[in-house]
């Protein structure tokens, strides 16, 4: 069952980064900010919960699993919310209240 718990974390852990590296490539790589933005909040989103997904099996108590839990939640909401001001920034628009 250990082997089993290890092999998740390793994977799910695993996917998490390679995601965070394609979102860091797309951010060097593509030629305005919006496609950029797009590519870098995708790609983090996805692999913040990839490797929450992975730890979870590693926390020694649910209190510990929840606060992983939250963590996501809160990077999650904070990540749409600045987005959403950065593409607002680069297309010109009015600054929001």
């Amino acid at each position: 069952m250990m082997l089993l718990r290890d092999g998740f974390t390793i994977v799910a852990v695993s996917l998490g980064t390679v995601f965070f590296v394609a979102g860091t490539v797309g951010l060097l790589r593509f030629p305005d900010t919006l496609t950029r933005l797009h590519a870098l909040a995708k790609a983090d989103n996805l692999g913040l919960g990839l490797i929450v997904l992975g730890l979870l099996p590693r926390t020694g108590s649910l209190a510990e699993a929840l606060k992983l839990v939250l963590v996501w939640v809160l990077v999650l909401l904070a990540g749409g919310t600045v987005s959403q001001m950065i593409a607002r920034a680069a297309r010109g628009g009015p600054p929001s209240a």
